[in-house]
């Protein structure tokens, strides 16, 4: 900001009249409040030496963009990361290694503190705070923890630290020496990450390391609150990171792995000589720790992979890498197919060489009353176009095959376990030149977790302080509901629109669809077009910053075509793992099996992506959040680099401001009614049943109306009891 009077929008104006909500002098006129806050300002960051110590960002006063900014950028120089702010931790990105802040020491320093409160800002702390909450709650409560961030902020390393904490603890001294059964358990817990990144993440313009997926797991806990299982469920892969690599972007990590990692043995079996080419492996001069096949390999073992499975995954991928380096050229006759070279991939793959070439090379036309087939033959970009379905198709199956595989050998039986602690880990907010129906996808998601934490603490904590009866002056916040209306709403959003366009029998006009979805939502601000780009494009206003979406293409991504005589090829196959991936129908012949699968029912990539985030909030609505907020402090993604604007930018989407100024501005103890008479009614003196109620008023608590929540000021007001 310019000066720091103009701070987020007034919030903080309107903070500085408040105490606990409540109006202290509400005669000062706008200019005397000004002068008044810049003074505060100014005298709080006077001494900047004393800044790094304030570890909860409610604790700084008065609470602005300005002075929460200065105390982050404080804190960071100083080599602190985390910071408490309000019901979230804020996390900065080191960008470097640093080993004495994620020890076995320290995670037992928090497992085994007396006093939570006494304890420095950690992801430890938030872990433990979520182990305990399980056992205290009366009910018990599950728990989960929502780490958010843009890509490179942080996120998959928070999620890693978690789930240690989380093996570490629940599975230590309360076991029997004898026992293997869950030092088994946190192994294959653990060892689920270095699977899943490496095929599922990559490295972008962003991040060496970004997740390409979503992914919710559950940890499982006994009675006991000991681990004896977990659950992941994945979000919308990028698949088609698979055939297409942004400049200076790479594929998936794993073929990368078994390019660099392989035997000499596995090099000829698979075709993949020191040096060789391949057109889906871009970028392959780079050196990243994640290359590291070995420890992918140890992990699926622990996971119950054997290693003749193993070869079977990779054989398969380096199959793809080849059918990557099959080419086309264009024909002079339309009625003959391109020429190509598919000898490799086809032995690889285990499917007929000829037959492949026919499925890239020729699509099949049904016409007429007698629903006779014709086969045409493809141009250049279509035959490439085949080729890279193929190609997406056989690695979402893998990926899908493998999560269930990891499942299978984690997953515990339902009686043997009470409660869960749920980690959500999810691709962080994307912008790039281009954008296109995967970036409106992840930007979605993002949108209804801001969404999740607006309506569960920044509006309804308010609420629920007036429904109580208390003075309060509501806090001005950034609400996204309108985004998501435009993205998801009925009766006519972005959504509906696309996926209507897939239903007509017709194909897709990007200048129509255009105009339709400008047309369509002209009345929610948060849709606009970008009239100097002269391709089709409409803009989104995210809470996150504005987003310009490529119109082409997106219908035909959203349909996600896979034209059946592909589909019969790969049941064909006399690879054992393909074969199970794309089981034949028995019921039906080679071509009625075709004919059969020619009008399959639509159904989209963003109705199947929304149905999953929809069950995955439903989730989240049943637990009790806490919230990490992962901060990237420089685009370089360099260590030791502190850049303002861009951490103010961060800071202003997520509402981190809007968030410490409720924290200190409200109560900090809350409590059910039920769980606080059971917890402390040793403490009360006997009295008569009928004059509870007026006993607990005249100790200054008052039973909630409403939904049952219990207020108070402070932990030693319930003593006074």
């Amino acid at each position: 900001p310019s000066s720091p009077l103009n701070l987020n929008n007034g919030i903080s104006l309107r903070l500085s009249l408040q105490v606990n909500g409540t109006k202290s002098n509400p005669a000062l006129n706008p200019r005397e409040v000004e002068h008044r806050l810049g003074r505060e300002v100014e005298s709080f960051l006077s001494d900047e030496r004393q800044l790094h110590l304030i570890d909860d960002l409610t604790k700084v006063n008065p609470v602005t963009t300005t002075t929460v900014l200065r105390c982050l950028q404080a804190r960071y120089a100083t080599h602190v990361f985390y910071t408490k702010a309000g019901c979230s931790l804020v996390a900065v990105n080191p960008f470097r290694p640093i080993p004495a802040l994620y020890t076995q020491e320290l995670m037992e320093e928090y497992h085994t503190a007396s006093c939570l409160q006494d304890l420095k800002p950690h992801v430890f702390l938030v872990a433990e705070e979520t182990y305990r909450n399980v056992e205290s709650q009366i009910p018990p409560v599950n728990q989960s923890v929502i780490v958010s961030g843009e890509s490179g902020a942080g996120k998959t390393w928070t999620s890693r630290c978690l789930m240690t904490f989380y093996a570490t603890v629940a599975a230590s001294s309360s076991v029997p020496k004898g026992s293997i059964t869950a030092e088994k358990i946190e192994k294959r817990v653990l060892d689920s990450n270095p699977v899943m990144e490496a095929f599922g993440n990559a490295c972008t313009l962003r991040n060496s390391n970004s997740s390409r997926f979503g992914k919710y797991i559950q940890l499982q806990l006994n009675r006991s609150q000991l681990l004896t299982g977990a659950s992941i469920q994945t979000f919308l892969l990028e698949k088609t990171r698979v055939a297409y690599q942004a400049p200076q972007e790479r594929n998936f990590h794993i073929f990368y792995q078994v390019a660099k990692g392989a035997t000499e043995v596995e090099r000829l079996e698979w075709s993949l000589p020191r040096g060789a080419t391949f057109s889906w492996l871009p970028n392959s001069e780079k050196s990243l720790e994640e290359d590291n096949f070995d420890v992918t390999r140890k992990a699926m073992s622990h996971l119950g992979i054997d290693s003749s499975m193993q070869n079977n995954v990779f054989k398969i991928l380096a199959g793809l890498l080849h059918l990557g380096n099959v080419g086309f050229c264009e024909s002079e006759d339309e009625s003959q197919p391109c020429t190509l070279e598919a000898h490799t991939a086809s032995r690889l793959l285990a499917v007929p060489q000829e037959r492949l070439v026919d499925v890239l090379s020729f699509r099949r036309i049904t016409a007429g009353k007698q629903r006779q087939e014709f086969k045409k033959a493809c141009p250049k970009a279509e035959s490439g176009m085949r080729r890279d379905c193929l190609a997406k198709v056989v690695y979402a199956k893998l990926f899908d095959w493998l999560v269930a595989v990891i499942n299978a050998n984690i997953y515990a039986d339902p009686s043997g376990w009470s409660n869960f602690i749920g980690l959500l880990d999810v691709y962080g907010f994307e912008s790039f030149p281009e954008n296109h129906l995967e970036q409106l996808c992840i930007n979605y998601a993002n949108e209804k977790l801001q969404q999740h934490f607006v309506s569960h603490f920044l509006k309804a904590q308010q609420e629920e302080y007036a429904l109580e009866g208390f003075e309060w002056s509501f806090i001005n916040y950034q609400d996204n509901q309108s985004c998501l209306d435009a993205i998801e709403g009925s009766p006519v959003s972005i959504f509906s629109l696309l996926n209507e366009e897939c239903r007509l029998n017709r194909p897709s006009n990007t200048g129509q669809l255009q105009t339709r979805i400008e047309v369509a939502l002209s009345d929610n601000r948060c849709v606009s077009q970008d009239r100097f780009w002269k391709e089709p494009n409409f803009i989104v206003s995210h809470y996150a910053g504005n987003v310009c979406y490529r119109v082409e293409g997106m219908v035909e991504k959203n349909k996600d075509p896979v034209p059946p005589e592909l589909v019969l090829l790969l049941q064909r196959s006399q690879d054992p793992l393909l074969q199970e991936l794309f089981p034949a129908d028995a019921s039906r012949s080679g071509e009625d099996n075709v004919k059969a699968q020619t009008k399959p029912a639509v159904v989209t990539v963003v109705s199947k992506f929304k149905a999953s985030l929809e069950q995955l909030m439903e989730i989240l609505h049943s637990t009790s959040p806490h919230y990490i907020r992962c901060i990237k402090p420089n685009a370089e993604c360099e260590a030791a680099l502190f850049r303002q604007e861009e951490v103010l930018r961060q800071l202003e989407a997520c509402g981190i401001v809007e968030t410490v100024s409720i924290s200190a501005a409200g109560f900090p103890v809350r409590m059910s009614f039920g769980s606080f008479l059971e917890r402390y009614k040793v403490l009360k003196k006997p009295q008569k049943p009928n004059s509870r109620a007026e006993k607990h008023q005249e100790n200054g608590f008052a039973p909630v109306r409403g939904n049952g929540m219990f207020f108070c000021g402070s932990l030693s007001d319930f003593y006074r009891l």
